[in-house]
This record gives C-alpha cells, sequence and structure tokens, in this order.
C-alpha cells in the first residue's frame, strides 16, 4: 500500500518579486557604502591634513565627474547585455571636434551641441550595427573605438586644440550656490538615469532585454529598436563627458578619454552591475564610481606608484565579479522549489 505525502509548502520568491514583509534593504549597496566609508577613514588618517578638505573634496568630484557620466551611459548598456569599448574614443572624438576653430567661431553653445551630437551619432551607428546588423557588441564597439581614436587624430592632425572661446570656460569652469557646474552636471545626470531605470518603461524594457531577449521579444518589445537607443544614450553620456573634459583641461585632444572604458566597466562592475545583464543599479555605479575616485586620490596624496594602483584596481574586479557568481548561485540555490514526493508507507522507499 502506498501513500502519497505532500511536503510542507515553502515559499519561494519569483525572480525580481520582492517580499512584502517589509522595506527591502540591499545588503550589497550597504557594503559598498561601507568601503567607500572605510576608504575615507584611511585617506583622513594617512592625510589628515589634506584629504577631507573642501579643496581636496571639490578636486575629487570634478576628477570623478566624466568618467561618472561615461559609467551612466555603460550601465545602460551593460544591464541590456551589451558592451562598449568605445566610450574612450568616442570622449575624444567629441572633444576634438567641438574645439575646432570652425566650431569655436559660433560659440559656446555651438560647441556643447556639437560635442552632443557627435555622441550620440556614434552611438547610435554601434547601436544599428548590433541590433541591426547583428554584429556582436564586443566586434562592433571594438571597431569603433579604433575609428573614432583615427578620426580624433585626423582632424586634430595630433595636435592639442586649445579653447579660445572664453564664454565656454567661464560657464562650464564656474560654479552654482557654491558647487562646481562640472559636479552639478554630473549630479543630474546620474538622477536623470536613476528615474529612467526605475521609474520609466523604457527602464523595465532594458532589464528585461538583458534577463532574457527571447522571452522580451515574445512580451511585445521591439529589441532591436530598444538596443539601438541604449547605445545612443551611451554615446550621448560620452559628448557630456568630453563637455566635462574640455572644461577641466580648456583643450580637446586625440589623447582624451584614454581608458576610460576599462575605467567605467570597473565601476559598473563594482556597484553589482551583472556583466551578463539583468541587473545592475544606478546608485551602484555611482558609489563605485566614488570608490575608485577617493582611491586614486589616497595613492596620489600618499606618493604611491601608479602601478601599484592599477593592480589594487585589478584586484578590486575580480573579487567584485567572484562576489557577483558567488551571490547569483546562492540566489539560483533558494529559487528551486521543492518537489512532491510519493513515498510507500511499508518500505520507507518511492515508488
Amino acid at each position: 500500500m502506498t501513500q502519497t505525502v505532500h511536503e510542507p509548502p515553502v515559499r519561494v520568491d519569483e525572480p525580481g518579486r520582492e517580499r512584502r514583509r517589509g522595506p527591502s534593504v540591499d545588503v550589497r549597496l550597504l557594503g559598498l557604502t561601507g568601503v567607500l566609508l572605510l576608504l575615507c577613514v584611511v585617506g583622513y588618517l594617512t592625510r589628515p591634513d589634506t584629504f577631507l578638505t573642501q579643496e581636496n573634496v571639490s578636486t575629487m568630484l570634478r576628477l570623478a565627474a566624466a568618467i561618472g557620466v561615461v559609467s551612466v551611459g555603460m550601465t545602460f548598456v551593460i544591464i541590456a547585455g551589451g558592451i562598449d569599448l568605445s566610450v574612450g574614443s568616442l570622449v575624444a572624438l567629441s572633444s576634438v571636434w567641438m574645439t575646432t576653430l570652425a566650431t569655436q567661431s559660433y560659440g559656446p553653445w555651438v560647441m556643447v551641441l556639437c560635442s552632443l551630437l557627435v555622441g550620440l551619432g556614434a552611438g547610435l551607428v554601434n547601436g544599428v550595427l548590433v541590433a541591426y546588423g547583428r554584429v556582436v557588441p564586443f566586434i562592433t564597439t571594438l571597431a569603433m573605438m579604433a575609428s573614432a581614436r583615427g578620426l580624433a587624430e585626423r582632424i586634430s592632425g595630433r595636435r592639442t586644440q586649445v579653447v579660445t572661446e572664453t564664454g565656454f570656460t567661464d560657464f562650464f569652469r564656474g560654479a552654482f550656490l557654491g558647487v562646481p557646474v562640472l559636479v552639478w552636471m554630473l549630479a543630474i545626470t546620474f538622477a536623470a538615469g536613476w528615474v529612467v531605470l526605475n521609474r520609466t518603461t523604457f527602464g523595465r524594457r532594458t532589464y528585461a532585454i538583458g534577463g532574457n531577449v527571447e522571452a522580451a521579444r515574445l512580451s511585445g518589445i521591439n529589441v532591436r529598436r530598444h538596443t539601438a537607443l541604449v547605445y545612443g544614450i551611451s554615446g550621448l553620456c560620452c559628448g557630456i563627458a568630453a563637455i566635462m573634459v574640455v572644461a577641466r583641461t580648456t583643450s580637446g585632444a586625440s589623447t582624451n578619454g584614454l581608458f576610460y572604458e576599462l575605467d567605467a566597466i570597473a565601476a559598473v562592475v563594482i556597484g553589482g552591475t551583472l556583466l551578463s545583464g539583468g541587473r545592475g543599479s544606478i546608485i551602484g555605479t555611482l558609489i563605485g564610481v566614488l570608490i575608485f575616485t577617493v582611491l586614486n586620490s589616497i595613492f596620489t596624496q600618499n606618493n604611491l606608484d601608479t602601478d601599484i594602483q592599477n593592480i589594487a584596481k585589478g584586484a578590486i574586479i575580480v573579487a567584485a565579479v567572484l562576489l557577483q557568481h558567488t551571490t547569483s548561485a546562492r540566489r539560483r540555490g533558494r529559487r528551486r522549489a521543492p518537489e512532491r514526493s510519493t513515498v510507500d508507507t511499508a518500505t520507507g522507499s518511492k515508488p
């Protein structure tokens, strides 16, 4: 005689759905915030006279502005399941194009518009090739990285183009309410990115495409068009970052934006965005940018070699990726629902 025994029901949360038992707390963001605070403490202990001064904090934020804006665009791309290796070259191309004598002759706002259009256009080229040309994102953006850098060298003749338009430098090197304009641009860009990702249909579709492209397509999302727009956002962020770089250095050069792609990817990964797509956070990216900025400031103020900085960055990136894999594995294990079992009451075995 056999009897069917039902195991007690176990509640398993669906992917992407949070329990309604109380306010949710992102433990990873709390951990990142703790790391940032710990680095600030280390910086203060090693350089108490200079680290937390208003001048140094303002300098750190200005240095973080350009790479922070690029990281916002990179967050969109990686959440959607892609990658963009061309961001540094697009910053260089936009900065060179906006600082040519012909562009500067039309005034500061034409320079700004030129930078935005160049970045947006190059980003859309990437998106069209990936979405409609079905070229692998790694190959597409790698080709754009080489082409954009080469075009920047061609336009500038490998020379630094000095900004002669005083209206541009006066505005973007100035301050509003005691806060540098570049920091305001960083804050506005992050705020806009957060709203788009968390409060709009576009953001939900970005997460859906990164989580499962086929399911997103079957649900009625125009995956190709959306993917092209995501890369366009990344290019637009590069145009904004180019304005920041030119304002800070008062020049445009084909060497601008070197290694920005690596720094942006590192900040996004540190912030908790999965390289496989489908999960990420703008706030996490911001904390990741600040962690690397504070770390660089600590190394610089303590006169440590650049190679030690690079080793530390590499170690942090590897640790973040390993933590991602471990966390993902645990989540998959918790989501497995228990199976019903049929047990023979006489022998205690399944039939």
